[in-house]
């Protein structure tokens, strides 16, 4: 059997992380959830994850500079960006820096593990994930 999927995910919204860790879990992720930045880098120094998924907006630390941070350290993960505003000039911003995609909230479950089937088919490593089931 191959090697799960490893992904973080990091949304300073509880619920957020609570409702896409089944989500992805469910498509054979290995997913850690995080609210707090700080304990998100920490453990980015400590492990490489396939896919990173992070809010752009958040206190202390943004996920503009997240993305910094895991591009210098892991440059073969693929960096997701959550926006929950309207913001698609700082989305293209991000793409520009080297982030995969970005994902606009609302969203559901599924438009991110689309996005998230989509990292891991650029990093060889596709997973089955049937785009029409609901």
């Amino acid at each position: 059997m191959p090697e799960k999927l490893k992904v973080l995910v990091l949304d300073d919204e509880p619920i957020v992380g609570k409702r896409l860790k089944p989500a992805l879990s469910k498509i054979g992720c290995e997913v850690e959830v995080f609210e707090e930045p700080k304990s998100a880098l920490t453990r980015i120094e400590e492990k490489e994850f396939d896919i990173v998924v992070t809010d752009i907006r958040m206190d202390e630390i943004d996920g503009m500079e997240v993305l910094d941070y895991v591009a210098k350290r892991w440059p073969r993960t693929k960096v997701v960006m959550i926006t929950g505003y309207a913001m698609m000039a700082l989305a293209r911003e991000a793409m520009e820096k080297g982030a995969f995609d970005f994902i606009a909230k609302p969203f559901k479950p599924d438009d991110l593990r689309r996005v998230i089937a989509k990292a891991a088919k650029a990093l060889g490593r596709p997973i089955d994930f049937d785009t029409d089931s609901k």
